[in-house]
């Protein structure tokens, strides 16, 4: 016994455990190569060119004579005697006391190894070697990899990495599939394995001198034809389904016999789409017989989704049933909710989705129901005031009108853009982005203009901007959320547009109504308001209390930019006074001091000196560093740039005030509130329960009401003193105070009955 290297063992011939091979040319011999190895097992590994791909190349390559003892039912022929007619599995028992008892066992374990099922019915499978037929793809493999370049891939990484690997890899491939449904592959052949390529319906009908009207196998597999003195026959085999699918941008046109000019007008296609399991089928398929026909690729632009899986990332499965039911899901949210929830999601960009029904509620909740809800409100009060669009639009006077004008063309703009590349997950956040400002910001701020009694250029505006936008919104989104889109549009139509939105031409984009510096200021509005908004959150105060004072502070240019916007900003954070501050010491004391950790290897000695001039930092200085910009200081005749990360800056809020910033705005709130600012907040306050109480009643927007308060003197006082607002707000012809039963509600604080009737 003696240690040796598997290269040393290179051709030793041994003697097999049985004998019925043991003639068969160059077998028996050991095999040298690179796919063993000792992380899987010992290191030496038996060939069965018949049942694994690598065991067949590798026989191949050492001229092995491939020998394949199992039948198509995975019983063993009669080239195994012993055991012909048994299943293989069920043989393993008595193969194993066959070795046994001839001593040639050396152990016997049972052990785990991962092999295929059938997914549909569980059952194992054994890779096994039949005769088929292929296509040459390596003598091809280049012309296949110059098509590929020419596509347009999305996501684009697949182009070079997943399919292009793949395409570098090729192997011949296998055609044939041995059925009997599928369509005939057209090959007739004689006993001496000579072959008759069939190229048409009427070359058959001449060679055999039969009428043909079906080409399935039970009406042409019984031709035959004589040649040169020889009966063809038809082969037995079937075309894999794949190679089918590869055909079908001629096979649909029964090309070239008909339609000729039809296919070679639409030739490459200008789009598909698919999965990314396809870059190993269809898309493979379509280029390997593009490329060898045509020398083109069968497509010009592609979209590569990622696999829809369930929930726990498992693969859906119909046996499993770990899905919910596609019908009940429709049901529930419809197929805008479904399909905008994948669009919106990691599935276009080839990457894998785990479906979620919770996902597509949100969807519905936050996007759909808003988008919906929008033209809802429209409609109502065109209603309700007999408004009717003019046929020529033009240009609104008001900032917010003609900001989202500018947002909808912007809108367009990026969504045109994104589809002109076959960039989905591009389109749809703009999409979604414009929704949102549509209906939390645009309505919301407008609404008062809509519902004003006096029939002004102003309300008349508004109705012509909203309607503007809104039909703009259908056209972009009706690839998107088709039926939603469908149904508005078809709402808001005049009678000389298209009957369907998916008749429309795409919107133009209007660049002369895009006003990017309005744009801007209302971005930067938004973004100050929000931090007010957190503020209040924050510091439990509500939205609807008023404050007296909002300090905010920025760069002059962004203050320049909300000044312009200053009203707007007063109502949306509710305060009763806007200061814009070009620094934050009305709330905010600053301190700096050196981060010893890493200035203290960046200057190393000169830090104590530092130290003192950091710590008596002005006030712009400290704002500078917070702000990531570089503060430049001289010890010594040294010139030392410090960063964010030398120098840490220490903030505390002033009492009375509530503060925050982000990169470029800092907002603070005066949290102190008087006698006449709780008395404003309860008018607001009884506004809002009574509206909500309209609405749970189903009254009408215009309806008008009668109003009975069961309540405290300091709601008393607060409706008193606010009296024209609140009877404003809530359409009120009469309000009375006096002793009533029912249920009360929180005003405040103070527990107060209302009853409300409409006239």
């Amino acid at each position: 016994i003696k240690t040796l290297k598997g290269k040393d063992l290179k051709g030793k011939k041994y003697t097999p455990l049985f004998d019925y091979f043991k003639d068969t040319k160059n077998a028996f011999k050991v095999l040298v190569d690179d796919f063993v190895n000792l992380e899987e097992g010992t290191g030496i590994v038996h060939t069965a060119p018949a049942f694994g791909e690598i065991d067949f190349y590798v026989c191949k390559r050492e001229n092995i004579e491939i020998v394949c003892p199992i039948d198509s039912q995975g019983r063993f022929t009669k080239e195994a005697p012993d055991f012909e007619d048994m299943l293989i599995k069920d043989a393993d028992k008595l193969i194993i006391k066959r070795l046994k008892k001839e001593g040639k066992v050396f152990k016997h374990s049972t052990i785990r190894h991962r092999y295929p099922f059938c997914w549909r019915t569980d059952t194992p499978l054994i890779y096994k070697a039949v005769k088929t037929w292929f296509v040459a793809v390596e003598k091809i493999k280049d012309k296949i990899i110059e098509a590929n370049k020419k596509i347009h891939w999305v996501p684009e990484h697949i182009k070079e990495k997943r399919f292009g690997k793949w395409l570098e890899g090729a192997r011949d491939w296998a055609i044939s599939r041995n059925r009997f449904w599928g369509t005939p592959i057209p090959i007739w052949r004689d006993e001496d394995n000579n072959l008759v390529v069939i190229g048409s319906i009427k070359e058959l009908q001449e060679k055999t001198n039969k009428k043909i009207d079906n080409l399935h196998r039970q009406f042409i597999d019984d031709l035959t034809f004589e040649q040169d003195g020889k009966t063809y026959h038809r082969i037995e085999e079937v075309f894999d389904c794949w190679f089918e699918s590869g055909s079908m941008p001629y096979a649909q046109n029964h090309y070239p016999f008909e339609n000729k000019d039809l296919t070679d007008k639409g030739f490459p296609a200008d789009f598909i789409a698919e999965g990314l399991d396809q870059t190993r089928g269809w898309f493979y398929t379509l280029n390997v017989i593009s490329s060898a026909i045509f020398n083109k690729p069968a497509f010009k632009n592609v979209i590569v989704n990622g696999i829809i899986l369930a929930q726990d990332g498992a693969k859906m499965s119909k046996r499993l049933k770990n899905y919910p039911d596609p019908q009940k899901v429709f049901s529930q949210y419809g197929a805008d909710a479904i399909r905008l929830f994948m669009l919106h999601s990691p599935a276009v960009k080839a990457e894998d989705l785990k479906f979620s029904e919770e996902g597509v509620a949100v969807v519905l909740r936050q996007i759909l129901l808003p988008f919906w809800n929008s033209y809802v409100f429209f409609a109502t009060y065109a209603s309700i005031y007999k408004w009717k669009p003019n046929k020529e639009f033009k240009k609104p006077k008001a900032d917010i009108d003609r900001w989202i004008i500018s947002l909808s063309n912007k809108l367009i703009l990026e969504v045109e853009e994104a589809l002109d590349k076959f960039e989905l997950n591009k389109a749809i956040d703009p999409l979604l982005d414009f929704i949102q400002q549509l209906t939390n910001w645009y309505i919301r701020r407008s609404r008062t203009r809509f519902w004003a009694d006096e029939d002004t250029q102003d309300r008349k505006q508004a109705f012509e901007t909203l309607h503007l936008v809104m039909l703009n919104l259908t056209k972009v989104s009706a690839p998107f959320i088709v039926f939603i889109s469908e149904a508005i549009y078809k709402e808001l139509k005049t009678d000389d547009m298209p009957e369907s939105v998916h008749l429309c031409d795409w919107p133009k984009y209007e660049k002369d109504l895009r006003d990017l510096d309005l744009e801007n200021q209302m971005s930067l509005t938004q973004r100050a308001v929000s931090i007010g908004h957190a503020l209040r959150k924050e510091y439990k105060v509500k939205v609807r209390q008023p404050l007296s004072k909002a300090f905010i502070e920025a760069d002059p240019k962004i203050l320049d930019y909300l000044e312009k916007q200053k009203d707007l900003i007063k109502e949306e954070l509710n305060v009763k006074e806007v200061q814009l501050l070009k620094d934050e010491s009305r709330f905010i004391t600053l301190s700096a001091k050196p981060n010893f950790r890493t200035l203290g290897k960046k200057i190393g000695n000169l830090l104590p000196k530092a130290q003192k001039i950091i710590q008596n930092f002005s006030l712009d200085q400290m704002s500078d560093i917070e702000k990531g910009k570089t503060v430049e200081i001289k010890i010594d005749d040294q010139t030392i740039v410090l960063t964010k990360e030398d120098v840490m800056v220490e903030r505390k809020i002033k009492e009375g005030v509530a503060a925050s910033r982000d990169s470029q705005i800092a907002v603070a709130l005066d949290t102190k509130i008087t006698p006449d600012l709780i008395e404003e907040g309860i008018a607001r306050e009884i506004v809002n329960k009574i509206n909500l109480l309209r609405k749970e009643k189903n009254f009408e927007v215009t309806d008008r009401i009668d109003v009975i308060f069961d309540t405290t003197d300091l709601v008393k006082k607060s409706y008193e003193k606010h009296k024209t607002y609140i009877d404003h707000e809530i359409l009120a012809i009469s309000v009375r105070f006096e002793k009533t039963s029912g249920s009360g509600i929180d005003i405040n604080g103070e527990n107060t009955i209302i009853h409300i009737s409409k006239k």
